[in-house]
């Protein structure tokens, strides 16, 4: 797939089909969420990979937009290190990067997938952090539910020359 095809029709996929991801293929897609850029270099990501139906079936009552997790085959809890940063405050840029990347691999593998936002609300930060035992310095940002697409989608155009200023506003 093209960069700017994939760009274009990636989509929102909150149905999946019952078929579980292989592990290689959530492997390579966080290769390329590795493969953002951040300040400095810094790469603060962390990844939590949830695949326990367990744990995918509890997500919905910590998460109020998140009612798709449990027919997801797994989901990526992408989180920063602040310790890890040399720009302080940097780090949830640098890990939402990490989430646009992840998210054009899976398009790109014909995988479906959601950004569900965690940081910065509180309450979710902190369920998340206690459902996956995540330390003090280790901040939840999103969560990326992946499966099987069972769901149709085309492409939108969203560009919008209003939106736009040369120059100066």
């Amino acid at each position: 797939m093209e960069t700017l095809q994939a760009i274009h029709t990636r989509r929102s996929i909150r149905k999946y089909a019952a078929d579980k991801v292989e592990r290689e293929t959530i492997i390579e897609v966080l290769k390329a969420a590795m493969a953002a850029p951040s300040a400095g270099n810094q790469q603060p990501w962390r990844f939590v990979v949830i695949e326990s139906r367990e744990t995918l079936d509890r997500i919905p009552s910590i998460h109020p937009y998140a009612g798709m997790v449990p027919s997801a085959s797994c989901a990526i809890m992408v989180c920063g290190d602040t310790s890890a940063e040399k720009y302080p405050g940097n780090w949830m840029l640098d890990c939402a990067a990490a989430v646009q990347n992840m998210l054009l691999a899976l398009h790109d593998k014909g995988l479906g997938a959601v950004w569900c936002g965690l940081w910065p609300d509180a309450a979710r930060v902190d369920s998340f952090r206690a459902l996956a035992g995540l330390p003090e310095h280790i901040v939840p940002l999103a969560l990326v539910p992946v499966g099987i697409p069972d769901q149709k989608t085309g492409a939108h155009d969203r560009f919008d020359e209003s939106k736009i200023h040369w120059e100066r506003w």
